[in-house]
């Protein structure tokens, strides 16, 4: 459906917060362009948690827009982005990153004027340049960046308290209109998540480092173990433990990270420079066996990971799990698994770590809170079954 003509609702000023903390949504209209694992979730948590009194939904694939509305993460469906902003006070563009300004151009002519509208972007310098120039001044835009994540991808992953403790990043420029940074702050802290404002250009910098770098390092370990099971058959057979939990990042979407790493060049091209000087420094301390700088290094190290927040949620999602001995029985995991279930434990990642037929094994229990895996033990226990965090 296209519009020929602007919509007739004016959004409220962008300082000004529809409705009160406790009596009411906090936006009337919002409207989400892109229905996958982020803006699922953000449509959940505006939904269920009464933020907002309508949220419209638009998705490139129809199926996502059906699966939001069963789940309640939109309740009104557009069959377009501009059919969904007619009338909108706040916008959410949670498509990725390579298509944020042709999405952006699309929209602009059909936005109420005053209408806020933010990005889920994982990159911001130029993006914010780009949507700055399209959007303003008709509309006022602030750049965001949710560092939140998820082992799984698409609608049917979204989570109304994926944001909960997780920190979202907000990127205001000298043209950003202080209402509106004002408003989405208050949103997404609301929401539970720890809002913070940086420079679009030191976001970059940083989340190419504790993210985009770590990405690229996982490809290139994958990459290098494929090398080496061509001739060592057993190399991927054996990559599990710690190989498996620093490389899992590695099983991103593809076209989404493609897009990522170009669009965030120049930061992760001087990352990668500094990460080489590392490796080389590393390397030449291994060849001359050098005991005391190489300790050195590895226990610098040691100290700067314990200074990483261990309580708060990020781009690379904590994982917490069990570790379960179960004897050789049939149905033996089947059963646990459908305790877990019925007391609402979902476990989302498995793993048969031992196995020795007639005896039992191991296998590896992931969850994505503590809670849940706490909940998990105590269950398992009371069962009689030898379960132990990791």
């Amino acid at each position: 459906m296209q519009l020929d003509r602007d919509p007739v609702p004016v959004a409220p000023p962008a300082g000004k917060i529809s409705g009160n903390k406790g009596a009411g949504p906090l936006v009337e209209r919002m409207a989400i362009i892109g229905l996958g694992l982020i803006g699922g979730s953000l449509g959940l948590a505006l939904l269920q948690g009464g933020l907002a009194r309508e949220v419209a939904g638009y998705d490139r694939e129809v199926e996502a827009i059906q699966a939001a509305m069963q789940l309640g993460a939109i309740n009104r469906k557009a069959s377009c982005p501009e059919e969904a902003v007619a009338g909108a006070e706040v916008v959410i563009l949670a498509v990725p990153v390579g298509t944020l300004s042709q999405v952006a151009g699309v929209i602009a002519p059909f936005l109420a004027p005053g209408t806020v509208v933010t990005d889920t972007g994982s990159v911001k310098g130029a993006i914010v340049r780009e949507l700055e120039s399209i959007l303003q001044p008709r509309a006022f835009y602030v750049g965001g960046h949710p560092m939140a994540g998820s082992e799984r991808a698409g609608i049917k992953a979204a989570d109304r308290y994926l944001l909960e403790n997780a920190v979202y990043v907000l990127t205001p420029t000298p043209a950003t209109d202080a209402g509106a940074l004002q408003r989405l702050e208050e949103l997404f802290r609301v929401m539970g998540a720890r809002v913070i404002t940086m420079d679009p250009e030191e976001h970059d910098l940083v989340v190419a480092g504790i993210s985009h770098l770590p990405h690229l390092l996982a490809v290139s370990l994958m990459q290098t173990a494929g090398i080496l099971s061509r001739e060592h058959p057993l190399t991927l057979m054996l990559a599990a433990g710690g190989f498996r939990d620093t490389t899992r990042i590695a099983a991103g979407d593809p076209v989404m990270w493609r897009d990522i790493f170009l669009h965030n060049r120049q930061a992760i091209l001087t990352l990668l420079k500094c990460w080489r000087r590392q490796v080389e420094s590393l390397e030449g301390m291994i060849a001359r066996g050098d005991i005391e700088d190489l300790q050195a290094v590895l226990q610098q190290a040691c100290s700067l990971r314990a200074q990483v927040p261990a309580r708060q949620k990020g781009l690379l999602p904590a994982l917490h799990e069990l570790v379960v001995t179960v004897p050789d029985r049939p149905g033996v995991i089947g059963a646990m698994a459908t305790a877990l279930g019925n007391a609402g434990i979902n476990i989302i990642d498995i793993e048969i770590l031992r196995v020795r037929e007639g005896e039992g094994g191991s296998i590896r229990l992931g969850f994505t809170t503590a809670a849940a895996a706490a909940k998990a033990l105590e269950i398992l226990q009371s069962r009689g079954i030898n379960a132990r965090k990791l």
